[in-house]
């Protein structure tokens, strides 16, 4: 069978931006699927997408003209359907066959498959292999089925004199390129015959441009066509030039805004900007913001992070010339620049407390009434946790959290967070400023909201961590206390978000917080009847827990990932303090690396299987004269002996010494095992044993459930 090279381009108006990637690729990747499911690709085939702002294409290497012929097992009916007391074929079987084209196929050339009831005749045919033109024409059809269209465009197209044809797609297309080698394979889509033709950069390239072979799309689109066709090699070429534009500065590049622009351009060129340096008295976060949402523009900084004047734009135009591309650019960008200095300047005539009442007339959620009801439920819950704290943490300030609670909503009502919702915050920050707040309450109404996402940093200040938190509990206990707890993949209030930064700043600031205090603390906040019946504590415990579990199994000791047994011997333990978590589980992976570990882990998880049977009180102390079998005195003499030691290093914090202690109890554990009768029929005995046995078990799960370790 012949093998070459496929080129298939699809060629478009102006495709929009922010679809392009996945256009592409699912392009590409409906095709390739396709012709592999028919036959049509060798084992080697190496498939490379492209897609420009006016093109999907694929490559795809060693495609056959002509899939080869194969067997197909059809399966046809149960025997005792298919044929009659005789033998002979009947109506159903007849009817079926004829519909697979074998209508005088005989019943002794039946494959039979099965026993008794379950016995099944099947037909095996020889499928005659599909050509290229065929199966390129069901893939294309089948791709463009299936493309991730954000929204669909109707036109019409002229079809020879007279015949029109509406046509449904992401944008008008304009032609269809086919090439099998030097071979120009026939096919339709979207009212157009394929070619051997295309067009290349829209304003650096005129004429049609004629491809003699599928090998050299590539090498033909860049010299004569000024396109660059691979979305990576396009994006690495911007990457590269704008590094090269900076001369030494930090461009700030965005992953969203790289592949926007790169969805913008066929033939990328960097030129330098600059706007007027009275604009670097606005918070250059306004001005970064301005520049890469509105124009698309690239910021640039100096090594300490601090917002230059000049900037970068990437033109879809390479001149010699580019004086009228660079002013024009300057000069669209001025008006923005201007109108975020004027928000700036009026928003600062108002402070954020003067602000607050004004939260009044702003909906949280109309089952938990007003920002301004919602900002009063943070400061008293900031309120409780600085209360908390203060003892461990005397540097705390009440007031300052209660303040700062009071005031970080407020710039939801200023006009530059009106114009960029996601300066909420930053902009909080800067008014607070302003307004001469205490630093740490500036610092706050931005760092309340952090962790944003996973990675980000924590708050760095006292008064910043405890205003997170409270906000973080207050949207977690309110938003699950009205029912809209996630569901499934559903979380539209990120509750699992919130989660995971309270387990964060628990754990990472090791702070000695008792989350059940503190969710029942939040819950008392709220009047509402529906929050106080739906958010239940013990939900909302365990759901925190399922956050915890999740992030500490992205955490490791040593470069080794902790082990989902290794969690769950801590976490199944349900703590409600989080200070010390980790400690507990880098004691869990010492202990585990011990020879002992894996006796002890069973025989740990042995009792548990005991105790968890008895249904009745078992006594909290052994006594000593009703130990009779040596097995049980040694057990019990052993454990006496260890048991300062490992109270003494429980309390002082020292996990990894206080489970590493069990491991001088592996063989009188064995021996206990092996020697005792723990359910005795002389209830005093069988009672006594199971005292030792709970106080082993107590003692050994102090710093975590080590049975969790046993396979």
């Amino acid at each position: 069978m012949n093998k070459a090279p496929l080129l298939l381009e699809l060629l478009t108006e102006e495709l929009p931006p922010k679809a392009l990637k996945k256009l592409g690729q699912s392009f590409s990747d409906g095709i390739t699927q396709s012709l592999k499911n028919q036959g049509l690709l060798s084992e080697t085939s190496v498939i490379t997408s492209f897609s420009t702002p006016r093109r999907l294409a694929v490559h795809i290497s060693e495609v056959l003209e002509k899939a080869p012929d194969r067997l197909v097992q059809e399966k046809l009916l149960p025997v005792s359907i298919a044929i009659d007391s005789s033998g002979q074929a009947t109506a159903p079987l007849l009817k079926k066959l004829a519909s697979l084209g074998h209508p005088d196929t005989p019943v002794a050339s039946l494959e039979r498959q099965g026993a008794d009831k379950a016995e099944t005749f099947y037909l095996t045919l020889n499928v005659p292999g599909v050509e290229l033109s065929k199966g390129l024409q069901t893939a294309i059809d089948l791709s463009l089925s299936k493309l991730p269209i954000p929204k669909v465009m109707r036109y019409q197209i002229t079809l020879g004199t007279q015949q029109i044809q509406d046509i449904e797609f992401v944008r008008p297309a304009h032609g269809l390129l086919a090439l099998h080698g030097s071979k120009l394979v026939s096919v339709k889509a979207l009212g157009l015959t394929s070619g051997d033709t295309t067009l290349g950069h829209r304003f650096l390239s005129s004429g049609i441009i004629k491809i003699e072979h599928a090998d050299q799309y590539v090498e033909i689109l860049r010299n004569s066509g000024k396109v660059i066709a691979s979305y990576e090699e396009r994006m690495q070429t911007m990457r590269s030039e704008l590094m090269q534009a900076s001369q030494g500065k930090q461009v700030l590049m965005p992953d969203s805004l790289l592949e926007e622009v790169c969805s913008l351009v066929e033939w990328p060129a960097v030129y330098i900007c600059q706007f007027e340096e009275e604009f670097l008295a606005i918070p250059q976060e306004c001005l970064i913001l301005t520049m890469q949402t509105n124009q698309k523009y690239f910021a640039m900084t100096d090594m300490n992070g601090k917002l230059s004047n000049q900037f970068l734009i990437v033109s879809n135009i390479e001149t010699k010339t580019p004086e009228a591309i660079i002013s024009g650019n300057e000069r669209v960008v001025r008006p923005r620049l201007a109108d975020a200095k004027f928000f700036y300047e009026q928003d600062r005539k108002k402070s954020l407390i003067d602000r607050t009442p004004l939260l009044s007339k702003v909906v949280y959620h109309n089952k938990l009434g007003t920002q301004l009801e919602r900002t009063e439920r943070v400061a008293k819950i900031a309120g409780l946790i600085a209360h908390s704290l203060k003892a461990s943490h005397p540097a705390i300030d009440i007031s300052l959290a209660e303040r700062a609670a009071k005031i970080a909503k407020a710039d939801l009502l200023t006009d530059m967070v009106g114009e960029f919702p996601e300066l909420q915050g930053v902009m909080g920050r800067y008014y607070a400023l302003n307004d001469k707040e205490h630093p740490d309450v500036a610092a706050a109404c931005m760092e309340h909201y952090a962790p944003r996402f996973a990675g980000d940093l924590l708050p760095k200040t006292d008064t910043g961590t405890i205003l997170a938190l409270a906000d973080k509990l207050e949207t977690l206990v309110g938003i699950w206390g009205i029912g809209l707890a996630p569901t499934g993949e559903k979380d539209p209030f990120a509750l699992r978000r919130h989660a995971l930064g309270i387990c964060r700043i628990l754990l990472e600031k090791k702070l000695p917080l008792n989350i059940r205090q503190l969710i029942q603390g939040t819950l008392d906040q709220f009047s509402q009847a529906e929050v106080k019946e739906n958010a239940k504590l013990d939900l909302i415990h365990q759901f925190i827990l399922d956050r915890l579990r999740a992030y500490l199994k992205d955490q490791s000791l040593d470069g080794k990932a902790y082990s989902t047994n290794e969690v769950d011997s801590v976490v199944s333990q349900d703590p409600q303090v989080f200070n010390d978590v980790l400690e507990r589980l880098e004691a869990v992976r010492r202990f585990s690396s011990l020879d002992a570990a894996p006796v002890l882990a069973s025989a740990n998880k042995r009792i548990g299987n005991i105790l968890k049977k008895v249904d009745f009180e078992i006594p909290k102390v052994v006594d000593q004269t009703l130990l009779m079998v040596d097995a049980e005195i040694s057990l019990a003499k052993a454990l006496d002996k260890i048991m300062p030691t490992v109270n003494q290093s429980f309390e002082q914090g020292h996990y990894t010494d206080a489970l590493q202690s069990f491991s001088t109890l592996r063989d009188d554990i064995d021996r206990f095992f092996n020697d005792v009768m723990v359910m005795d029929p002389n209830v005093a005995l069988r009672n006594n044993r199971l005292a030792l046995l709970l106080n082993l078990h107590s003692i050994m799960n102090q710093v975590a459930d080590i049975g969790k370790l046993a396979s």
